[in-house]
């Protein structure tokens, strides 16, 4: 699987409901609205570079009041939570 972190500039007035419309887009898992430079961030979960290819521009850059994405691909995840899942495949409690 593919994850991404999709950075989004936005319509100020419409964030609530873009942010709504790109949340029901296969392949987005979370969207948070944000201060910063940026006005919305997606998690994004795909199972190629094609689908992520396709995604970004082909889906999220579509969404009217999108105005700008920069996306930026992860490669390894050091969360705690991700660490213990892959230690305690196959084990029971």
């Amino acid at each position: 699987m593919i994850n991404a972190i999709v950075l989004i500039q936005a319509e100020a007035g419409a964030i609530p409901e873009i942010a709504q419309e790109i949340a029901e887009i296969d392949g987005v898992t979370e969207v948070y609205s944000c201060a910063g430079d940026v006005d919305l961030i997606a998690l994004v979960k795909v199972p190629s570079h094609e689908d992520l290819a396709d995604l970004v521009p082909s889906r999220i850059g579509k969404v009217e009041g999108v105005l700008n994405t920069d996306t930026h691909i992860a490669f390894r995840s050091y969360s705690k939570r991700d660490t213990e899942a892959a230690f305690s495949i196959g084990l029971d409690d």
